[in-house]
């Protein structure tokens, strides 16, 4: 019951304009009690009206009372400082510059608990209360504070936007269904959002399992890389008995160790490569997933669907469905080694010769073998888009960002991934494992392939595709083929087609041209070692000139 009657006295005696404790109340004819300076600072910004008002029930006075000092109430307040009431909010209540303040709140405002979709209004906790208590409030639709309700308020017409239209992709307003948007696919804010929301979980599903498959072939890499090791360490132990019997013998097991840890090395060396690349592609899964489940609790549906087409689209698996261990390591190595050790010393030669061969002839790489076919390479198709960011000015991308058309100046705001001299565009794909890709071309430009670091620069060395060793191009003209690679020109010869067709197997270092039609024939064949995942690149040469990466699925 005290603390009953002192929260009674904590409402009565605080000053609903300045929120602290009354100094020198005085109560209006309506009943209400505020302090004497603040009652009457608040009714001289009304000097120019006649009438005069109260803060709190907005009752109105003509003329403009008279302030008395309220005695009773001051001593009450006096006595209730004595037992430390104080009945101010704590800083931490009041709105800072990051805080949503109340609306409703009339001098230093308190922090926002709440904000109503409907009343296009933030409150405070005392302030929300009427929407918990009167019955039609409570119909509202309430949401954690937002700095964003005015977004909720059609510009044009200054009604709340509560529908979605689909043939524009953008919120709108119930007058603008009727105006601009008549005739369009429109529906509530409400059913769009749960649309998208059911596309949305479908693709955290989609992640989800990614995210599990791929964490079984990182899974599948370490054993791989433990059985490797493992098996060239055996190899190698054996390999050492030998080398008791006779100095012959000894340099013999020195080649085999040799032999066996340069092709551990390679092996170890590609098994990481890959494994780096799955993790990788691992914490941007689970980071798409906790921006798609974050996106998913938005309770704003306009703010949902205002942030949904900015989601960037999951991007294709780069690496194969399945990661095979290898099968045979070195014991093949072992084998011989335990033979030869009960071998003559006569035979020793054509043995070790054997043992040697065994290990050059193993198979633990974990690369796929090379299509044949066209259906084999559209096992491995890629999708490719373009990357606006570095897109050269004159280059106009369309067809979802698949087309580039050189033509004249585009606007494109500045962006240190744009390419400025040379007319060329990157895609927004990063490429590792084996992938194909298709470009179907008009005019004279090279088809490339490129780090990401590769300069944006002036300098032709630098920046140009096939001028310097962090791209590989292909040039395409009328009637003739050239590749370029750190300025070296090669001529090609091959069937003039349209369609270029790329196939890449980052791991073992393959990069290949071919010229589509009824058949695929190879142009051109690069076999190296690849240090960073490789972007897809096009550049042009004359106006007119147009790109496209092909759909393949």
């Amino acid at each position: 019951m005290a603390e009953k009657g002192i929260e009674l006295g904590r409402e009565t005696i605080s000053c609903s304009i300045c929120l602290d404790l009354l100094k020198d109340p005085v109560v209006i004819p309506c009943g209400h009690s505020y302090c004497m300076s603040c009652i009457e600072t608040h009714w001289d910004k009304e000097d120019e009206k006649i009438i005069h008002s109260c803060p709190q029930c907005m009752q109105t006075f003509t003329p403009k009372p008279v302030l008395v000092k309220n005695t009773i109430l001051a001593v009450l307040v006096e006595e209730l400082k004595k037992t430390g009431l104080h009945a101010a909010p704590a800083d931490h209540c009041y709105a800072g510059p990051e805080d949503v303040p109340c609306d409703v709140c009339i001098e230093r405002k308190l922090k926002a608990v709440k904000s109503c979709l409907v009343c296009l209004v933030s409150y405070c906790e005392k302030h929300i209360q009427l929407h918990y208590d009167v019955p039609q409030l409570k119909k509202h639709k309430l949401v954690d504070p937002t700095k964003k309700l005015q977004e909720n308020i059609c510009s044009r017409h200054d009604e709340v936007i509560k529908m979605f239209c689909r043939t524009d992709q953008q919120c709108i307003c119930y007058l603008c269904s009727v105006d601009e948007h008549k005739g369009h696919d429109t529906v509530s804010a409400a059913a769009e959002r749960r649309a998208r929301q059911r596309e949305l979980e479908l693709s955290q599903q989609q992640i989800q399992q990614r995210l599990q498959d791929t964490e079984k072939d990182v899974e599948l890499l370490q054993r791989g890389v433990e059985a490797v090791n493992a098996s060239a360490d055996k190899a190698v132990e054996d390999s050492e008995k030998i080398s008791e019997l006779i100095r012959l013998m000894e340099k013999k097991t020195s080649d085999v160790k040799q032999q066996i840890r340069s092709l551990q090395k390679t092996e170890v060396s590609r098994s990481k490569e890959i494994q780096e690349t799955l993790e990788q592609e691992i914490t941007e899964l689970k980071r798409k997933d906790a921006e798609l489940k974050q996106l998913s609790h938005t309770e704003d549906h306009n703010q949902f669907l205002h942030n949904y087409p900015s989601l960037s689209p999951l991007i294709q698996s780069t690496h194969s469905s399945s990661i095979n261990s290898p099968l045979r390591h070195f014991e093949g190595v072992t084998a011989a080694v335990s033979e030869v050790r009960w071998q003559l010393v006569d035979i020793l030669t054509e043995t070790w010769t054997n043992i040697s061969l065994t290990v050059t002839q193993l198979d633990v790489s974990l690369s796929q073998p090379e299509p044949k076919t066209r259906a084999e390479f559209l096992t491995y198709a890629q999708e490719i888009t373009l990357d606006p960011n570095t897109s050269n000015t004159r280059l106009l991308l369309s067809e979802g960002n698949r087309k580039a058309t050189m033509r004249e100046e585009q606007f494109y705001s500045r962006h240190p991934d744009r390419f400025t001299n040379y007319y060329q565009v990157l895609s927004r794909e990063s490429l590792t494992g084996c992938c194909y890709w298709e470009v179907e071309s008009r005019g004279r430009l090279c088809v490339a392939l490129t780090y990401k670091n590769i300069s944006r620069g002036w300098r032709l060395e630098e920046c140009g595709f096939g001028y310097n060793d962090k791209s590989w191009a292909l040039d395409h003209y009328r009637n003739s083929y050239h590749f370029y690679f750190n300025k070296v020109n090669t001529p090609v010869s091959g069937p003039q087609s349209s369609t270029i067709g790329v196939y890449l197997d980052h791991s073992a270092g393959i990069l290949s041209f071919y010229s589509v039609s009824d058949t695929m024939t190879l142009l051109h064949r690069v076999q190296t070692t690849f240090t960073q995942p490789l972007y897809a690149g096009v550049r042009f040469y004359k106006v007119g000139s147009t790109a496209e990466f092909c759909k393949l699925k």
